[in-house]
């Protein structure tokens, strides 16, 4: 027990775990250039020094005073350069300023343009500018080079209430304000507009997450998004206190956090601004008898807002649309994976290894032979991880255990990873990438990761951080029963249609041609150079099948093509057919027709039906529906002169096979002889009674001897 005690001493001590806790989290200093006389408050940064409001008196016989003979409110700039002497300072922008209250100020991001506060009024009797109603507003003005010009009063602007403290976002495009509307939450509320076609919109109060029915004013926001503000009406307000916010969706904030002390204090605290990443800034305080402007570092650091980790989902069920009607009596759904695996059904369950593209097969394959009869669909699927930070680490452990955690698996597109930053919620925090940590009591942890972000194309800031839950136990009896049948649970597979972070799409996809004029033909060859009608490679075919060739442009491939359907389950006894003579390389391909001829008679068969039934009565008669489809078929030779049509005629099995063919042969020439006398040239039609040699379907039942005797229109070449 006592060599344990002392490994897990030496451990801690020889590996660099993490940083051990701070009493505090900020160093504060007084700034040098603070008076002990005068009130300082609210800096601003601009061009190496900061910009801030006083009530200092430049000139006593000129500047207007209070009872106190302290001096209205103006702005006062003081480099801070190192090396330059701080207490020097000198009235900013003094052509603009006025003799009332100026400041506090806010710039844009090239510093040519800047927001400040002041009286509305300020011509006339000063006695009469101190009336109830001369109220602060906002006023804008731009430096031409040499001086501060063209100051423009802010268009909300009112007599009956105060607008006050701006502050321009980093980009410029919103412009954050206090002001004591009637329409806020209480005394003062924070304010924002948004920059649209040059012109600032509509204020929008930030709600009740950050405002009260206490004052909130001096907002602040630095260029990772983070919102700062002073409140007297928050929870734990000791007086006018600090609070962080940050937004989580449109004008939606995290409930705001107190910063610690000793930025905020048992005093009036507020008026704050830091650099891109907190490490240090400036503050108003008046914790001695006037308020000044104090200086802070940041010692530790702390992970204000986080979002608890999304896990990323690799594991989905695919399900095939359905829309292509299939025999899964003959056929069977076959899914090809990545690495060439397989799984089968309409509807399968697949996780892939992570994230990354992958392409997956699906295939209709014959059931008896397990050969290829129809490429459906290959899709192109994109599982991406959650944009995020994401901790690699255990779920639960012992305590006095070294444990290992990593933001390897962080997945921030567009920015850099300039730093990670761990808190492990039992007072400790760390940096690293990679990180080791042991937990010394039992209990459940919040492992915090934020990763400071810079944008590859702005140069830009932003953070961002997830939390983790980690169950610590103190033995292993405990950790088993307390686990049991907690973690015995099955794979959870999402539809990969509804997952937000999948993209799936397709370089073919028979599905997207369905209810467009398509044709399914059955293809018994393919060759990169043409083959003639006569070769031996066709010897085997029965002389009732004729030919095809297509030429892909795709792939410049001849095929040949010995059948061809609408639907593409009329297709399989063709393609048995075919396999049986000796075509192992069988299968069914589907096309887009092309032909305005073939489209037409697409569509006159999809309206009028191709079953005998509807075309001919018991004795062999015509019925009406042959007479109206015919008429539409002599109107499109009409209107193409050029084509020939075969007029085919199918039967089912019932009876001899002569027999068959010779009613077939009798009902084609029937609707030949109808095409003659409506005008059309007897040797642009053929008729061909193709009896029982061709079925579409299985003849051992009623349905499929219904569509065995079926009719067909084809182009004869």
């Amino acid at each position: 027990m006592k060599l344990r005690v002392l490994l897990i001493f030496l451990l801690v001590v020889l590996i660099p775990l993490n940083l051990p806790a701070q009493p505090e989290n900020f160093f504060v200093e007084k700034a040098s250039f603070s008076s002990d006389k005068y009130d300082e408050f609210s800096p601003i940064w601009f061009n190496n020094g900061l910009v801030f409001c006083s009530n200092r008196k430049n000139n006593p016989f000129l500047d207007f005073s209070d009872s106190r003979d302290r001096g209205m409110i103006k702005m006062f700039y003081v480099d801070t350069i190192p090396g330059i002497e701080w207490t020097k300072y000198t009235e900013f922008a003094k052509e603009i300023q006025t003799r009332l209250n100026n400041g506090p100020v806010t710039f844009n991001p090239t510093g040519d343009t800047m927001y400040y506060s002041r009286n509305r009024i300020v011509e006339g009797d000063v006695k009469k500018l101190s009336v109830y109603r001369n109220t602060l507003g906002l006023f804008s003005s731009v430096y031409n080079g040499q001086e501060w010009t063209r100051v423009r009063e802010f268009r909300f602007n009112s007599e009956w209430y105060n607008i006050t403290s701006p502050c321009l976002s980093a980009d410029g495009r919103r412009l954050y304000f206090a002001a004591d509307r009637p329409d806020g939450y209480g005394g003062a509320d924070i304010y924002y507009c948004q920059m649209r076609n040059g012109y600032w919109g509509e204020p929008l109060n930030l709600g009740p997450a950050v405002n009260t029915s206490g004052n909130e004013s001096y907002p602040f926001i630095n260029e990772v998004g983070e919102l700062f503000f002073s409140s007297d009406g928050h929870p734990g307000s000791k007086g006018r206190d600090i609070f962080i916010t940050k937004e989580k969706g449109p004008n939606i904030w995290h409930p705001p956090v107190r910063l610690d002390a000793p930025i905020n204090s048992d005093y009036d605290d507020f008026g704050i601004i830091t650099d891109n990443l907190m490490t240090e800034g400036y503050f108003s305080s008046k914790r001695e008898a006037t308020l000044d402007i104090y200086k802070f570092r940041t010692i530790r650091e702390e992970i204000w807002f986080n979002e608890p980790q999304k896990e990323n989902q690799y594991c989905y069920t695919l399900t095939d649309t359905g829309s292509i009607f299939i025999d899964t009596l003959n056929l069977e759904y076959e899914w090809i994976f990545e690495n060439n695996s397989k799984d089968y059904g309409p509807t399968v369950n697949h996780c892939f290894p992570g994230s990354g593209n992958y392409k997956v097969t699906l295939n209709l394959i014959d059931r008896e032979t397990g050969d290829l009869f129809f490429h459906k669909c290959t899709y192109n699927i994109e599982v991406k991880d959650y944009e995020q930070p994401f901790i690699t680490g255990p779920d639960y452990t012992l305590k006095n255990q070294i444990l290992d955690f990593d933001g390897l698996k962080s997945y921030c597109p567009g920015y850099l990873i300039e730093r990670y930053y761990w808190d492990f919620g039992d007072g400790t925090v760390g940096k690293g990438e990679r990180i080791q940590h042991l937990f010394y009591e039992a209990g459940e942890y919040n492992v915090k990761l934020e990763l400071t972000l810079k944008s590859l194309s702005t140069g830009k800031y932003l953070k961002r951080a997830v939390s983790k839950k980690v169950l610590v136990f103190n033995n292993e009896r405990e950790r088993t029963e307390s686990l049991s049948g907690k973690y015995d649970v099955e794979q959870d597979y999402l539809d990969i249609g509804k997952y937000i972070n999948v993209t799936v799409g397709s370089d073919y996809n028979a599905e997207l041609y369905y209810g467009k004029p398509t044709a399914f033909r059955v293809e018994v060859l393919s060759s990169p150079t043409r083959i003639r009608p006569d070769n031996i490679l066709f010897s085997n075919l029965p002389s009732n099948f004729t030919v095809n060739e297509i030429l892909s442009e795709e792939d410049s491939i001849y095929r040949y093509s010995v059948f061809e359907q609408t639907r593409l389950i009329e297709t399989y006894p063709t393609y048995k057919k075919m396999i049986s003579l000796g075509y192992p390389d069988t299968q069914v391909r589907l096309y887009l027709l092309e032909d305005p001829v073939e489209i037409e008679l697409f569509y006159l068969k999809e309206r009028y039906g191709v079953l005998s039934e509807l075309y001919f009565d018991i004795d062999n008669r015509l019925l009406t529906n042959a007479y109206l489809m015919f008429n539409k078929v002599a109107k499109l030779m009409n209107d193409y002169p050029e084509i020939s049509l075969e007029i085919g005629v199918h039967t089912d099995d019932q009876g001899p096979a002569e027999s068959n063919l010779r009613m077939s042969q009798t009902r084609a020439q029937l609707l030949v002889d109808y095409l003659i006398s409506a005008g059309m040239e007897r040797d642009r039609i053929k008729a061909k009674g193709y009896g029982e040699s061709q079925p579409v379907a299985s003849n051992t039942r009623e349905r499929g001897r219904r569509f065995n005797q079926r009719i067909e229109i084809k182009i004869i070449k």
